[in-house]
């Protein structure tokens, strides 16, 4: 059965429905060729191209026709469509090769390489994206020779990439590409050098720092290739870097033409940098100094240390921007708000904000503390300034209001009707310091630090239930919290991160065996506050990370039940990180989240057993698993009888205690009995505190890896459609 189920949010939490079923159509006398072709062509829109040849070209004449519609097969998108075959695929090719204009098969990471080249069909490509894909140099030569039409391309550039393998055609094309993604697994400038029309150059730097056999890389490219690539048409530059000096070698290397000219209509300069490192680079100051001369940029993120230049004030005052990235800048948080607020021109165009870990101690009582020396007041500013933002990032900071005061964090943030995702610190949330008396009515005893949450004893008077449809009380939870909500119906997106988490899940490290505590404020947000997300009828996605105050876990129940559309839920050291008490509400509220495509969780002590996989087979939409859990445990049978149940999980991930031994045999089972029905099926089980663990890491899709395995935040990361 088929249904479309019409939302109309407002303030009491209740929504109204409208349902419609095949099965009442059906009664009615009419069937799905009834429909007009209008309406079948915007259904179909929505099936996988793959499917609209196999399956739905093949129910009749008139489906046929209308799933070989122009406005179907000149866009053809075959990424994440994970059970796309080879065969699947290589059909797909053969019947619309001649109509396909823009192909994304980005992270299709399971196709062969005979797959790829059947690509040379398609001659009237303009777009294509391969990024992901199993490519070598004279693969791509022989695509790129046909494709005379082309004008953006997504690659990666792998070791043995030889660019003088490249024939003549397929530098000819390439001389005409205005768009290029490039993800460079080893030192090289990839294709950049043929590409002397670039618009927009997109590069993200994966190279690590010592090969798979120990020695370390070495970045040296041959003499006089950093002079070649051709910025003087580029108005897009965006760069995003792995962790690693590498990385940054390389990176310089590209950035090397920007201190002789600066493109005269770069409107987006993006480099991001992960961590605390600061990023140098000489020519930094001159960079700058081009780019204020030249004016206006739409979108920006420098390193951090590149803030404090006074180029930057020149930047702003040029500039409209639509997209700011300051996250883990040096400056002071209330002196770049005051920067941003007093040099750029319109703030009215400013849709994406990113100040993660730039604010630090953040009083919202305009105190400050002495050697930080930050006005509270600058929030306030900063949200009348700009009215339209839809992505605003504040997380990895500390925001301590006062109790009992209208100037909260929240209050101000319930202003923006516009906001779409939002990451707060978990601190944020709470309306201050509450009483003993308030502490022991919520049964909870003062934190200090949530490693100490174990040893503490609640009052138990009798045995506490949870009702499925009680709703907690308004009095319970942050009422500038709800107002904030509340001012934010249309929310898709909510992150609340202790601002001092630390996910024990590294990228090149070894796995952390300790977590730091969590903010004295931070204990004070629990299940009520988490209940109140409930209110987000068009929640999307919801991040929650180091709540140590949320120990039962019945606020999970309330999202799962109101929030009917949540696709992506990631939950991280919440409550006792000794004991996972919550565990019993997740099992009770996972079969409501019928719509979860990705679900990821991280605690030291994680029981998988069949309870909980009982209970997470029955997320029938199920995608993704990822489970961190330094001194977890797992019921292997009950792994196996789950992937049996959810037939579209295609990425498990596990990094768990228990033995190398039981593992890679878990690993080995499901890989022997799965695979052939699931072509993309990507497992990995690993002990989480091996020596070897980041080795396997780096085998692992980075798709995969980028987008549930590593923790981070993602609220305003990058700018609006950045890529097509």
């Amino acid at each position: 059965m088929y249904s479309c189920r019409k939302r109309t949010p407002n303030m009491d939490n209740q929504n109204t429905e409208a349902r419609f079923s095949l099965d009442c159509v059906e009664e009615s006398g009419l069937s799905i060729s009834g429909f007009s072709d209008e309406i079948l062509l915007n259904i179909l829109t929505h099936v996988p191209s793959h499917d609209l040849v196999l399956s739905v070209g093949r129910v009749c004449k008139k489906m046929k026709t209308l799933s070989l519609d122009k406005s179907l097969t000149n866009h053809v998108r075959l990424s994440k469509e994970y059970l796309a075959s080879d065969d699947a695929v290589r059909q797909v090719v053969k019947e619309l090769a001649s109509d396909i204009q823009t192909l994304n098969m980005s992270g299709c990471y399971w196709l062969s390489g005979a797959t790829i080249d059947q690509l040379t069909r398609c001659k009237g490509l303009v777009k294509l994206d391969l990024s992901g894909c199993r490519l070598t140099s004279l693969r791509l030569s022989k695509i790129l020779s046909v494709l005379r039409g082309l004008r953006s391309l997504a690659i990666d550039i792998d070791n043995g990439f030889d660019l003088n393998q490249l024939s003549s055609e397929s530098k000819a094309t390439l001389s005409q590409v205005n768009e290029l993604k490039q993800t460079l697994y080893t030192p090289s400038y990839g294709v950049v050098p043929c590409c002397t029309n670039l618009e927009r150059l997109l590069l993200y730097f994966e190279i690590h720092d010592v090969t798979r056999e120990g020695s370390t890389v070495c970045c040296q490219l041959m003499v006089g290739q950093s002079s070649i690539p051709h910025y003087q048409n580029l108005q897009v530059f965006f760069a995003r870097l792995a962790p690693g000096e590498v990385n940054q070698t390389l990176m310089n290397l590209y950035l090397a033409v920007f201190s002789v000219r600066v493109p005269e209509h770069l409107r987006v300069f993006i480099i991001s940098i992960p961590g605390n490192n600061p990023g140098h680079w000489p020519a930094a100051r001159s960079l700058l100094e081009g780019m204020a001369r030249n004016g206006a940029l739409e979108a920006l993120q420098l390193p951090k240390t590149w803030v404090e230049h006074s180029s930057l004030q020149c930047i702003l005052k040029h500039s409209v921007p639509s997209h700011l990235n300051f996250s883990r800048c040096s400056v002071f948080g209330s002196h770049l708000i005051h920067r941003i607020l007093s040099n750029v021109q319109d703030l009215r165009q400013l849709v994406s904000l990113n100040l993660s870990g730039c604010i630090q101690g953040l009083f919202l009582d305009c105190t400050w503390k002495a050697d930080e020396q930050i006005d509270g007041c600058a929030m306030e500013s900063l949200v009348s300034a700009c009215p339209n933002i839809r992505h605003l990032n504040l997380s990895a900071a500390h925001y301590h209001g006062t109790p009992g005061s209208e100037e909260h964090l929240c209050t101000f943030l319930a202003r923006l009707r516009s906001l779409r995702s939002l990451a707060l610190p978990v601190c944020a949330v709470s309306d201050g310091a509450k009483t003993s008396e308030q502490v022991v009515q919520d049964n909870v005893a003062p934190l200090s630090s949530s490693l100490m949450l174990g040893l503490k004893k609640t009052a138990r008077v009798g045995l506490q239930t949870y009702r499925v449809n009680s709703e907690p009380r308004a009095s319970e939870s942050s009422s500038a919290f709800r107002a904030l909500l509340e001012g934010s119906p249309f929310l898709e997106v909510l992150e609340l991160i202790g601002s001092n988490f630390s996910s024990a899940m590294p990228r090149n490290e070894p796995a952390i065996r300790k977590e730091q505590a969590a903010c004295s404020l931070a204990g004070q947000i629990g299940d009520s506050e988490v209940a109140v997300v409930g209110m987000l009828l068009f929640l999307r996605r919801l991040t929650l990370a180091q709540l140590p105050g949320m120990l039962k876990g019945t606020g999970l129940l309330e999202v799962a039940m109101k929030c009917r559309d949540l696709q992506t839920l990631s939950l991280a050291n919440l409550g006792v990180l000794k004991n996972m008490t919550y565990m019993p509400s997740l099992i009770e509220a996972l079969p409501y989240c019928k719509q979860l495509r990705d679900l990821r969780l991280e605690q030291p002590y994680i029981n998988a057993n069949a309870r909980f996989f009982q209970a997470l087979s029955q997320c029938r939409a199920l995608r993704r698993l990822c489970i961190i859990s330094r001194n977890g445990t797992f019921q292997a049978d009950a792994v196996v009888s789950f992937m049996e149940s959810c037939l579209d999980v295609i990425v498990c991930h596990m990094f768990m205690g228990g033995t190398l031994v039981a593992c890679r045999n878990l690993q080995k089972t499901l890989q022997d009995r799965f695979s052939s029905e699931r072509p993309a099926l990507n497992v990995v089980i690993y002990p989480l505190l091996h020596e070897d663990l980041a080795l396997i890491i780096r085998e692992m899709p980075l798709l995969h890896l980028d987008e549930i395995t590593l923790f981070k935040s993602r609220v305003a990361e990058d700018p609006p459609q950045l890529w097509w």
